[in-house]
């Protein structure tokens, strides 16, 4: 595992009120392995059960062990050490193999999980009553909901283009992503977040925290760019980025000569997490 990108002020996370230490690293989660053995086994030697355990699932063969990595955690005596860890995938995967009465609840959730899911393939429209759902617990406006539920069918149709197209590594489509919101809006989604004061290490999503204007450009930007890219039969990474650009400023066009018409920033800082309102364009600055 590289070692870049990684937070050096990491903070534990509670887990049936016992501390598994975790730290971001290349914009993911990544959390102790012994911490988590230690906790829903009941061993003694956690060290050793989690030798033994790899041994097993390497037997089996699993690849899990191939994809544990380590980073510097703090120990108890306030030293930082190497460490395995494990992202939230090889995390699951993980609980799945211990036979413990305190990994039920975990296996049972993920069962139950994967169900949702393979019903979800099976009938699609099942991912999207499930989603409103969670959005209205939330208390977004049915308004907002209905834009949002759009923006994700525009959203997954361009990213299923660029995945015929030679997109096949997740920081790919970020970098695709990228043209599109710089194009638009004149930040990358990294400074989008920033400006909104979000957080991705939170589990903040920026198309969350978008009002209808910015919902509705992102949507265009991107419905844009899968025009673009279906008509110039683009293949390969940098023909791609050139579509983004593309429809990125086609939607970036409109925002401009939105803000000229009402005198007011598209752009807000507002998100849902301080309640103010999600609606219209933003306040005038």
């Amino acid at each position: 595992m590289k070692k870049k990108s990684t937070q050096t002020n990491m903070h534990p996370t509670i887990f049936e009120e016992k501390e598994v230490r975790r730290a971001w690293h290349n914009e993911e989660w990544y959390f102790s392995v012994i911490d988590i053995i230690a906790i829903l086994s009941g061993s003694e030697r956690p060290r050793k059960y989690w030798d033994d355990l790899k041994r097993k699932l390497k037997d089996e063969g699993s690849e899990l062990s191939d994809k544990i990595g380590q980073l510097k955690l703090q120990s108890s005596d306030g030293k930082s050490y190497l460490t395995d860890v494990s992202n939230l995938q090889g995390t699951f995967r993980i609980i799945q193999s211990i036979p413990s009465p305190k990994a039920e609840p975990f296996k049972q959730w993920l069962a139950r999980v994967g169900q949702e899911r393979i019903e979800e393939i099976q009938n699609p429209e099942l991912a999207v009553t499930r989603a409103k759902e969670i959005y209205d617990k939330k208390g977004y406006p049915k308004e907002w909901v209905d834009k949002r539920m759009r923006g994700i069918a525009v959203r997954n149709t361009l990213t299923d283009e660029w995945k015929e197209r030679g997109v096949s590594k997740g920081f790919e489509y970020a970098i695709l992503t990228d043209e599109i919101y710089k194009a638009t809006f004149d930040k990358s989604a990294k400074e989008y977040m920033d400006y909104k004061n979000l957080d991705k290490k939170a589990g903040d999503n920026l198309r969350d925290h978008m009002g209808d204007i910015e919902l509705i450009l992102t949507m265009l930007g991107e419905a844009t760019t899968t025009k673009i890219t279906s008509e110039k039969d683009s293949r390969g990474l940098d023909d791609l980025k050139r579509d983004a650009m593309v429809g990125g400023g086609v939607a970036g066009r409109t925002r401009k000569d939105i803000e000229i018409q009402t005198g007011k920033k598209v752009i807000s800082k507002d998100n849902f997490k301080n309640q103010k309102s999600l609606k219209g364009g933003g306040r005038k600055r």
